[in-house]
C-alpha cells in the first residue's frame, strides 16, 4: 500500500511538472506563432497571443495523435522508460529552454524534449535502449523542416509577386492585413497540433511505465489529451516577448504579405509532419520561412549575424539537454 502511494505521489508531480513544461513550451514558442503578425502590425501583441492560444487548442478537434504517439512508445525501447527517465528528460528540456528564453534565442522545445529523453535513457541503459529509427527522422527534420519552411516560403513570395503584380503596394497591404490572420491561426493550429502532442506523449510514456494505463491502448487518456492541449495554450497567452522580438524585428523586416508567405510555408510544412507523426521544431520551421521571405527579396534584407546566432543554438539544443537530463537522471536515484 506503502509503495503504491509513493509510486502515486511521484506520478502526480511529474505529470504536473509535464504540464509546466507544456506551459512553457507555449510560452517560449508563442513567437513562432505570433512574431510575424505582430512586428507586421496586423495585430496588437495582446490580441495576438489570445488568438494564437485559441488556435492551439482548437488544434485539439484537428490532429489525430500521431506525434503523440512517437514520443510515447517510438523514442526508447519498451520496459527501459521509468519515472527516473521521465523526470531527467522533463529537466533537461525546461532547463535548456529557460536558458534560450532568458537570452531571446529562439530555439527548439521539442528537441530539448527529445535530447532530454536521449540523455536520461543513455544514462540508464546505454544507446542501444534507444529507437534509432524513429529518433533518425526527428533527427533528419531538424535540417528538413526549417529547408521546406524556406522552400515554401520562397516559392509563396514569387508566387504573390508575380500575380499581384500590377497591384499598388496599399492595395495590397490592405489585402494581406486580412489574409494575414488566416495563415496566423493556420501557424497556431499547426503548432498546437505537433507541440502539445509531445508533452502528450511524455505523459502517456510516465503512464504507462507505472502502470497506470496499458501499454496496448491505441491512445493516451482523454483528460491528459486536454489538459495538455489547455496547457500550451496558456503558455502562448503569456507569450515570450524577448524571442518574438528577435524572430519578427531582427531576423528582417516583413509586411502583411511577407508574413502571410511564412506562414503560410510554416503552417503546410507543420500540417505535414502532423500527418506523418514526424516532431518537428515548430521554431525551426517558421525561422527558415522567414528567412527564406526575407532572402526572396534580396540577401541583404536577413540579418544573417543573428541567423547564425539561432543555428548554433539549434545545433546545441539536443546534445546540451541530452547531458542536463543525463544528469538530473541520476540526481533522481537519490530523491525517489
Amino acid at each position: 500500500m506503502q509503495t503504491t502511494q509513493v509510486a502515486l505521489w511521484v506520478v502526480v508531480t511529474l505529470v504536473a511538472l509535464a504540464l509546466a513544461f507544456d506551459f512553457m513550451n507555449g510560452f517560449h514558442d508563442a513567437a513562432n506563432s505570433i512574431a510575424t503578425v505582430v512586428s507586421t502590425g496586423v495585430l496588437k501583441p495582446g490580441q495576438a497571443v489570445l488568438f494564437a492560444a485559441v488556435f492551439n487548442f482548437a488544434a485539439i478537434f484537428v490532429f489525430q495523435l500521431t506525434v503523440a504517439a512517437t514520443v510515447g512508445k517510438g523514442l526508447a525501447q519498451p520496459g527501459v522508460v521509468d519515472v527516473h527517465v521521465v523526470f531527467g528528460a522533463l529537466i533537461g528540456a525546461i532547463s535548456w529552454n529557460f536558458i534560450t528564453w532568458y537570452y531571446g534565442i529562439p530555439s527548439s522545445s521539442s528537441h530539448a524534449l527529445i535530447g532530454g529523453i536521449v540523455g536520461a535513457v543513455i544514462a540508464k541503459a546505454g544507446a542501444s535502449a534507444l529507437m534509432s529509427a524513429s529518433l533518425m527522422k526527428t533527427v533528419v527534420f531538424i535540417l528538413v523542416s526549417p529547408t521546406l519552411g524556406f522552400l515554401l516560403g520562397s516559392l509563396m513570395l514569387i508566387a504573390v509577386s508575380w500575380g499581384l503584380r500590377r497591384s499598388t503596394p496599399s492595395r495590397v497591404d490592405r489585402w494581406f492585413r486580412r489574409l494575414q490572420l488566416v495563415s496566423a491561426g493556420a501557424y497556431s493550429l499547426g503548432h498546437g497540433g505537433n507541440d502539445a502532442q509531445k508533452t502528450i506523449g511524455i505523459v502517456w510514456m510516465l503512464l504507462i511505465a507505472t502502470g497506470y494505463t496499458a501499454a496496448g491502448d491505441k491512445a493516451p487518456p482523454y483528460w491528459v489529451v486536454v489538459s495538455c492541449y489547455a496547457a500550451i495554450a496558456c503558455g502562448t497567452m503569456f507569450g515570450g516577448w524577448r524571442i518574438v522580438k528577435t524572430m519578427g524585428q531582427r531576423l528582417t523586416k516583413l509586411k502583411p504579405v511577407h508574413g502571410f508567405c511564412a506562414e503560410t510555408g510554416g503552417a503546410i510544412t507543420l500540417f505535414m509532419a502532423a500527418i506523418l507523426g514526424i516532431p518537428v521544431s515548430t521554431t525551426h520551421t517558421i525561422t527558415g520561412a522567414i528567412v527564406g521571405v526575407g532572402a526572396t527579396q534580396r540577401a541583404s534584407a536577413v540579418r544573417w549575424g543573428v541567423a547564425g546566432n539561432i543555428v548554433w543554438a539549434w545545433i546545441f539544443t539536443i546534445p546540451a539537454s541530452a547531458f542536463v537530463a543525463a544528469v538530473a537522471y541520476w540526481v533522481s536515484l537519490q530523491l525517489f
